[in-house]
């Protein structure tokens, strides 16, 4: 059997991190840390024994007093159920196999232990992904992988059941930035280690040309009024829990005592075979 297509070059992902760890602008990182912290609240729950998954350790390790903190790679670092809570953190969407990081993650779960996962979705930058698109088919005829792939809400949720957690939750949180120009993007995309890591990019540098008409085309397509670049970056998050006896289970089909239509208070109609 061939080995599987690789979606990120690792190599790359951490240079780029490195990179943006020297001047980074993590305000994105800083919303999702707000948002956890926030549903984490209405837990009625101490955890004790808490594990971060990130490729930004710096950043992540102060947000859990007393987390152990983790880089995200292909075999997380977490002994079996060894921790009562555990967040994967702004780096999922880089995974060649994010169900095989969910499933680590459960695993690494004592029983009811509970998950989270904040990481880009797929409506983020699709202004940026248009307009490169746009310009490379213009100036060569064709295309060639600039921005990650990532994954919609509509088929997130289904990760977490793919991966075994119970009472699965996925919603997500839509943030526009805006910027002067499409190259003051760039450079943050840069500053937060966001930039193209994936395995089946072009090595050779991309033309400057390219991204002069990738720019004309971002500001007259998207841009505002006052000529600024408007940038959607999406938030997905993910919430399940590690099975244990005690948590509502769902209820076997055909056990219900109450017909549907009486709580409504309707009329209930057959449908002909």
């Amino acid at each position: 059997m061939s080995a599987p297509t690789r979606l990120t070059d690792r190599t790359a992902l951490k240079a780029h991190r490195r990179r943006a760890a020297r001047d980074p602008a993590l305000f994105l990182h800083e919303a999702a840390r707000d948002e956890m912290q926030d549903r984490l609240a209405f837990i009625k729950k101490s955890f004790t024994k808490p594990a971060i998954v990130t490729g930004f350790p710096d950043f992540w390790s102060g947000v859990i007093p007393d987390a152990i903190v983790t880089g995200d790679s292909e075999t997380l670092d977490l002994a079996p159920a060894a921790h009562d809570l555990v967040i994967h953190a702004m780096a999922l969407h880089w995974a060649d196999d994010p169900v095989g990081q969910l499933i680590q993650a459960r695993r690494a779960l004592v029983p009811d232990g509970f998950f989270m996962a904040a990481f880009f979705g797929g409506t983020t930058l699709h202004e940026l992904r248009s307009s490169l698109a746009d310009a490379e088919v213009a100036l060569t005829g064709g295309l060639s992988p600039r921005i990650a792939p990532m994954g919609e809400i509509r088929d997130l949720g289904a990760l977490l059941q793919r991966a075994g957690f119970a009472l699965p939750v996925a919603d997500s949180v839509p943030l526009t930035v805006s910027y002067p120009s499409p190259r003051h993007l760039m450079h943050d995309l840069r500053a937060m280690g966001e930039t193209n890591a994936l395995a089946a990019r072009h090595r050779a540098p991309a033309a400057r040309a390219l991204f002069d008409r990738a720019s004309e085309t971002y500001v007259s397509t998207f841009g505002d009024a006052s000529g600024r670049a408007p940038a959607t970056f999406e938030l997905i998050f993910l919430a399940g829990w590690s099975p244990h006896a005690d948590q509502p289970q769902p209820l076997r089909p055909g056990s219900a005592r109450a017909r549907l239509s009486d709580a409504l208070g309707t009329r209930e109609h057959p449908v002909k075979d």
